[in-house]
């Protein structure tokens, strides 16, 4: 009789995987897509009920669309990410606004601070996308001090981005062993990520509408913009590039809320606000 040996899950090699996430971020533009999400920084503060004086840390801060939701209601802001050049955008726009905000490179898996050092503590789709889920959510538990929020906007699953990515991945397969980043747009991956240490988790699906010209001019600036979808197109040839284009582009079509001469696709994400024992 044969016996057939179950073979341990492969771990992910965490560090080769940050260091082609950090090109692929630092790849494009990502500004030109992350500024016209401002209105989710405005709603997660609000959300997470940021108050004057309070320390806040916003996390894979990108551009900075928490940190400068977060400085305008008053708050001690500091924001992190470990891609500079992102950081370099957040700083810019504080300035144009005669905001202050604390600018520290730092990788959310290893944040540099200590225990308890922060009253709230943000994402905007930017924590989601660290490789190691149980080690980011252990670092954003261990820098928000006892009594206080958690506050996160995560892409869905079945959502636009979430469908989006799956095209992708469908082409170009994730790492063997990695979890998706759409499981944080989910109320169960949340619970078991952050529950043993919540004292209350609220959850709410939102949408947020990207607003384009057409189907064409989504691609245009996502193609040449937007980490992900640049570095995808980069790697496949002029078939497989081809083919995924027409993906994309029955997903836009189909979910396209605003008739044949604009476009307007609503996305949904979670809102998650953990208040911490």
């Amino acid at each position: 009789m044969e016996t057939i040996l179950a073979m341990p899950p492969k771990t992910p090699d965490y560090a080769a995987i940050k260091e082609r996430q950090q090109a692929t971020w630092a790849s494009g533009d990502f500004a030109v897509i992350g500024t016209t999400l401002q209105i989710v920084g405005e709603m997660l503060g609000e959300a997470a009920d940021v108050r004057a004086g309070e320390r806040v840390l916003d996390v894979a801060a990108g551009n900075g669309n928490a940190s400068l939701a977060a400085a305008r209601r008053f708050a001690d802001v500091t924001a992190s990410d470990y891609v500079p050049a992102l950081l370099e955008k957040c700083r810019h726009r504080a300035a144009a606004e005669g905001l202050t905000i604390r600018i520290e490179p730092a990788d959310v898996e290893a944040l540099p601070f200590a225990d308890g050092s922060f009253d709230v503590v943000l994402s905007t789709f930017g924590a989601m996308f660290a490789p190691d889920q149980e080690r980011t959510a252990r670092e954003m538990l261990r820098v928000v001090r006892s009594g206080g929020r958690i506050g996160m906007a995560n892409w869905t699953p079945e959502g636009f981005i979430g469908r989006l990515f799956k095209l992708i991945g469908g082409r170009l397969p994730p790492p063997a062993g990695l979890k998706s980043p759409a499981l944080w747009g989910t109320e169960s991956r949340i619970v078991e990520l952050f529950g043993t240490r919540a004292e209350e988790i609220r959850c709410v699906r939102r949408h947020f509408n990207f607003r384009y010209r057409s189907t064409a001019h989504w691609l245009q600036i996502f193609g040449d913009y937007y980490g992900p979808t640049l570095k995808a197109f980069a790697a496949l040839d002029v078939a497989a590039r081809a083919r995924l284009e027409a993906d994309i582009t029955a997903l836009l079509d189909e979910l396209n809320v605003a008739g044949p001469d604009s476009l307007v696709v609503p996305a949904e994400y979670l809102e998650v606000v953990i208040a911490t024992a």
